[in-house]
């Protein structure tokens, strides 16, 4: 199974990163569409970077958080164009060093379209391999280190889908419904 973001924007490096931005606190049935529509008027970075912040604004308002995220991935896709001609640089440090993207985003960005398995450890991954035993860890950094010894490599590509999917619907932080977990 496929990851929905991947589906979605598959071809094109710029429109995932910003996309996976995006859905920085939002889920991805939100962020697919409305990153959809702004790829309409901003297909490169280099038309995101011009595109005037108010327009953009109205485009991904129903993401929420729309003001921070506007300006955030308008100052990404400067960033794009000014150091990379407008491509998504391809290694994790490279990655690291742009705005707005940390050890998650850049996860998902190497997992998803660079084809170089990463554990994109979030709320639901943290928790949820904690509340299993898994592992014991303070932080989703030391969550990811560990994880990473701990899960096979082939099933790297699949943590953090089928974690964040366990977690809204059955693992939750508040009443996780133990007695239907599989």
């Amino acid at each position: 199974v496929t990851h929905p973001m991947h589906e979605a924007f598959k071809h094109n490096a710029f429109q995932m990163l910003v996309a996976v931005v995006l859905s920085q606190r939002a889920t991805d049935a939100m962020t697919i569409p409305v990153s959809i529509q702004l790829f309409k008027r901003a297909p490169t970075a280099q038309k995101l970077a011009n595109m005037p912040l108010k327009e953009i604004e109205t485009i991904i308002r129903p993401i929420g958080f729309y003001h921070a995220k506007a300006l955030a991935i308008q100052k990404l896709a400067h960033v794009l164009v000014e150091q990379y001609r407008g491509n998504v640089p391809s290694t994790e440090s490279a990655l690291l060093a742009l705005p707005q993207v940390g050890r998650k985003t850049a996860n998902i960005m190497l997992t998803l379209f660079f084809d170089t398995p990463q554990i994109a450890v979030d709320v639901h991954v943290h928790r949820i391999t904690q509340r299993l035993g898994w592992i014991t860890s303070n932080s989703p950094e030391e969550t990811e280190v560990k994880l990473t010894a701990l899960i096979p490599k082939k099933f790297i590509y699949d943590v953090n889908r089928i974690f964040v999917r366990h977690g809204q619907k059955i693992c939750k932080p508040i009443s996780p419904k133990c007695s239907v977990c599989p």
